[in-house]
């Protein structure tokens, strides 16, 4: 759920003892409600002008078996009073509510950290099928660190029972008292939390007010903990203020939110509809979930049979005068190649959205991965270049989709957008931008015979060739996949000219460059030692290792790709300046071997593939050793 408040000024420091930045996991079975949980944490860690970042991780399967290691469901955010640009390495605190969730996840828990435990869910057979010897909230397997355990399923089934639930519809409740202590914990505000349930649940009014009682049962548990009443134990009560930020207007928003709001907003600029053509895939779909509400400003989406069908159809669109946009996974970008061929030939403007997953095939359909960037660029048969972008951030996917879709009408061509699951899923706050401040770039239909006679596949400054209105009096055209003969568009299958329109084809992708910005440094120096070189959702981690090292003396720098094909004109001249360049990448080092190619760099992989997002301290680990 998105929330949106204005921001004025920070709030008021609070008595409580305060923390600057804290990484707070909520885990339990698929069933257990955790997304919920975590994204109505989230809500308030926005209300209370926190700065965070989100990461939800949560199995493939649909219902995996009740408490197996597989099923377990994850939703961590890193909230604080300062710049937050990654969901934590590490958490403070870990909430777990059956023993496989306290073993897929107690590993990552810092020393010292924080469990909190619902005891009643420890049953010899929940421990069994943890594959636990021996319950860890009864031994000294947990030593290092704290442990606070209480039987919240037997708490949530006191404080519903005024209501009359089942035993199994009233377990459902226990996400909100779990939530409630946690908004105690972090002195929060239940007020939000209270109304959104109410609307929620607004036709089953007796399912609103036992989850606002598990709530406030939840809330209250830790207020009396607190005093220290008889077999209670005391827990921890903290405070983190909100962030400093400009004034104005915020709201939560996932990538796959803002590459909608994007595309909507690129279209409004370039003043031409929109129609998406989507099929279901992981972590994609909500990319069409969200579009679909967006008729009013234009947009049509339309639920094709399966991937072939929904490109074919936006590329059909597109033919006809709207701006055609597809999206998909790696395996469904695998399906439309063919098609992306297709768009290719016949120069048609099109954004194709790909949020990568662990691959190949089905792979990981709920992890994360980089791995598509060769796919991207070169996937396709023959030469087929189309241009690139890549998001580093969910609110960064909205000015990506608008790029996207400048270069695709400007120039006439396909454009591959690229998010990842990370991205997709993860929530950050986002300034809601003044759109007044944005370039237009309005589209222009050829609706004339022009003097000389009407050339398909003239070009203009951009070589760009002219889109036309089927139907257009004196415009009849032929378009297919089939070689195109230069200027007419008629077929022709001659060597001569087909190396003509091979070269233009590839002239045209390459003037892109001539059209975005210089690569800057996003922290650092122009030269130096070290440059951590990134792309895409390794942003957050490499920026925060990077600003770490430099505070240390260190001589790195961070440089981050937003146009991967074709790249910034002066990135070659860049990347020379420094001793060393070092990609981090969740794949086996594909930017890295792009870089290799075009510019003779020695630039050394960083690779990470195991469908999680890098650490702070892995990026900060490979400067120390290249540095030493």
């Amino acid at each position: 759920m998105a929330i949106a408040a204005r921001i004025d000024a920070p709030d008021n420091a609070s008595p409580l003892q305060s923390s600057e930045a804290v990484v707070v996991r909520f885990a339990g079975d698929s069933g257990d409600g955790m997304q919920l949980t975590g994204g109505q944490f989230t809500l308030s860690s926005a209300l209370a002008g926190n700065d965070f970042a989100t990461f939800p991780d949560f199995p493939a399967e649909i219902r995996a078996p009740l408490g197996t290691l597989f099923g377990v469901s994850a939703f961590q955010i890193n909230f604080g009073s300062s710049e937050i640009e990654t969901a934590g390495d590490a958490p403070d605190v870990l909430v777990a509510m059956n023993p496989a969730a306290l073993k897929t996840n107690v590993k990552d828990l810092k020393p010292g950290g924080l469990i909190i435990a619902d005891s009643g869910e420890f049953t010899a057979r929940n421990l069994a099928k943890a594959e636990y010897d021996a319950n860890p909230l009864e031994d000294d397997s947990l030593g290092k660190w704290q442990l606070i355990q209480f039987n919240i399923s037997q708490l949530t089934l006191d404080a519903v029972k005024p209501f009359g639930l089942g035993n199994k519809e009233a377990l459902r409740c226990k996400n909100m008292w779990t939530l409630g202590l946690s908004l105690w914990m972090f002195d929060r505000d239940r007020q939000p939390i209270i109304d959104w349930l109410k609307d929620k649940f607004a036709k089953n009014p007796v399912l609103a007010d036992a989850n606002i009682a598990a709530l406030n049962a939840g809330h209250a548990y830790g207020e009396t903990a607190e005093i220290g009443q008889p077999g209670m134990v005391a827990i921890p009560q903290r405070h983190v203020s909100a962030a400093p930020v400009e004034p104005g207007l915020y709201r939560t928003i996932t990538g796959a939110d803002a590459v909608a709001y994007g595309l909507v907003a690129g279209c409004q600029l370039a003043d031409v509809k929109m129609f998406f053509g989507g099929y279901p895939i992981t972590p994609a779909s909500s990319i069409l979930h969200a579009l679909s509400r967006l008729k009013e400003y234009g947009v049509m989406t339309f639920q094709a049979e399966d991937e072939i069908a929904a490109i074919a159809s936006a590329i059909g669109a597109s033919y006809a005068g709207q701006l055609g946009v597809t999206s998909s996974s790696g395996p469904g970008i695998a399906l439309k190649t063919e098609a992306i061929g297709l768009a290719v030939m016949t120069e048609l403007p099109l954004v194709i959205v790909n949020s990568q997953r662990g691959g190949p095939s089905t792979g990981l359909p709920t992890k994360t991965e980089q791995s598509d960037l060769y796919q991207a660029v070169y996937g396709r048969n023959g030469d087929t270049p189309l241009p690139v972008i890549a998001a580093r951030s969910p609110s960064d996917a909205f000015d990506c989709a608008i790029e996207a879709v400048r270069i695709a009408t400007q120039f006439m061509t396909p454009v591959i957008l690229l998010t990842d699951g990370y991205i997709a899923n993860a929530a950050e706050p986002w300034k809601v931008p003044d759109m007044s401040t944005y370039q237009p770039f309005p589209v222009t239909f050829l609706d004339h015979v022009p003097e000389g006679g009407f050339k398909p596949y003239g070009r203009d400054n951009k070589l760009a060739r002219p889109w036309v209105k089927p139907g257009t009096p004196g415009l009849r055209h032929r378009i297919g996949g089939i070689e195109k003969q230069v200027d007419t568009g008629h077929i022709n299958y001659s060597p001569e000219n087909h190396q003509a329109m091979t070269d233009l084809r590839k002239n045209k992708v390459d003037g892109v460059a001539d059209h975005i910005p210089d690569q800057d440094v996003c922290l650092g120096t122009t030269s130096g030692k070290l440059a951590m070189v990134g792309w895409g959702s390794t942003f957050g981690p490499i920026h925060q290792a990077v600003r770490r090292a430099r505070a240390k003396g260190m001589d790195v720098s961070h440089i981050h790709l937003r146009h991967i094909w074709p790249m910034p004109k002066n990135l070659g001249e860049l990347l020379k300046s420094y001793d060393t360049v070092i990609v981090p990448e969740m794949n086996t080092g594909q930017l890295k071997t792009v870089l290799r190619d075009q510019y003779l760099v020695d630039a050394k992989p960083l690779n990470k593939v195991s469908g999680q997002p890098f650490r702070i301290a892995e990026i900060e680990a490979a400067i120390e050793e290249a540095l030493a």
